[in-house]
């Protein structure tokens, strides 16, 4: 099996090279960079299978890096980020992240984080995908369809008014959740146990930011807030 290769971008010489160690040891290919505008250039050079972005690196930001990632791929984004209320770690959710990791971090804890993300990413990556237990199907294995969304759980596409939405696997994830159970009502701990396979009490900012990109590209009025318990798709 092919090593999983991961970007790492960070300035602290310590951190990055204690933290590529321990992911070697641990099995990943690592491409390790110093600051935001060399890890854009390894990252179109390498494509790695995953990136793990510091927001406070030089050149360009950790924010910007994954903004101009997510232009390009929608390849698995983890933000590393020194403050756990820290806006930028909204900033680098709004911008395609995927997740976050507060610094300083276990690395136990980051390696579980990346195949957590990498699961995800298996299983909305289409019917060669891992671990479709979780793809909801019509008794014909049809497509969903939900006014004008259609969903097609076999096929990982979706569409809005015939035309195809590009969505990434966390967003295609969440998608699936919400689709299995029109009309039902998600709490963010479901959502988060369900799609980011946090067994404990995380930070629902992750679903709700992930809610909103999912409402841009799908339309604001499909996923409904019920305030005080989470949020339902609209059949």
């Amino acid at each position: 099996m092919a090593e999983t290769h991961v970007l790492f971008v960070e300035d602290d010489d310590v951190i990055r090279e204690a933290t590529q160690l321990a992911l070697e040891r641990d099995g990943f290919l690592v491409t390790a960079a110093p600051d935001g505008l060399t890890g854009l250039e390894r990252f179109r050079a390498d494509r790695p299978d995953i990136a793990l972005l510091d927001v406070m690196v030089p050149g360009l930001d950790g924010v910007s890096l994954c903004r101009r990632i997510r232009d390009e791929s929608t390849v698995p984004v983890i933000m590393l980020s020194a403050r756990a209320d820290s806006i930028d770690v909204v900033l680098g959710l709004e911008a395609g992240a995927d997740d976050y990791v507060t610094k300083p971090f276990d690395g136990a804890v980051l390696v579980a984080r990346i195949r957590a993300v990498l699961r995800r990413f298996g299983h909305a990556s289409g019917p060669g995908g891992r671990g479709g237990e979780t793809v909801p199907e019509e008794p014909d294995g049809g497509v969903l369809r939900f006014g004008d969304l259609e969903v097609d759980p076999e096929g990982m596409e979706v569409r809005k008014g015939g035309r195809r939405v590009a969505l990434t696997p966390t967003e295609m994830r969440l998608l699936l959740e919400f689709s299995a159970a029109p009309g039902t009502v998600l709490s963010r701990d479901r959502l988060l146990e369900r799609v980011w396979e946090y067994g404990w009490g995380g930070d629902t900012r992750v679903v709700d930011v992930h809610v909103q990109r999912l409402r841009g590209k799908i339309g604001q009025d499909r996923i409904e807030t019920v305030r005080g318990f989470g949020y339902k798709l609209r059949g």
